[in-house]
């Protein structure tokens, strides 16, 4: 059974850092693009960050690039998101998703991806 599980998130002050970890079982995460999405209370689940199968390409959202970034282990088989200098509207569920259909690059639209966790809660407030 193919599965992702985020773990990370927290109650962490504007300016500050958290480290984001999604741990997958039942595949290998090197075959797999892997992606970060956020959704804020009341608003629509955006694709923030992905990293490729194939060459680890990275993308990310303007809103969180220079600031947040992807990286793939694959001795522990996750994919991590290292963010900082958080801000107030980064504050959101965050969720990690794979897809094992993508030959190269990788996307951050919803209906890319197949495998989905159950999100880990990152809030920035002082």
């Amino acid at each position: 059974q193919l599965q992702v599980v985020e773990s990370g998130g927290g109650l962490v002050q504007p300016g500050g850092s958290l480290r984001l970890s999604c741990a997958a079982s039942g595949f290998t995460v090197d075959f797999y693009a892997i992606a970060w999405f956020r959704q804020a209370p009341g608003k629509e689940r955006e694709g923030i960050s992905c990293i490729s199968s194939s060459d680890d390409s990275t993308y990310y959202v303007d809103s969180v690039k220079g600031r947040f970034t992807i990286s793939r282990d694959n001795a522990k088989n996750t994919v991590s998101l290292q963010m900082n200098s958080l801000k107030p509207e980064d504050t959101a569920d965050y969720y990690c998703a794979a897809d094992g259909s993508r030959v190269e690059g990788c996307g951050l639209g919803v209906h890319e991806y197949d495998y989905w966790g159950h999100g880990t809660q990152v809030t920035v407030s002082s």
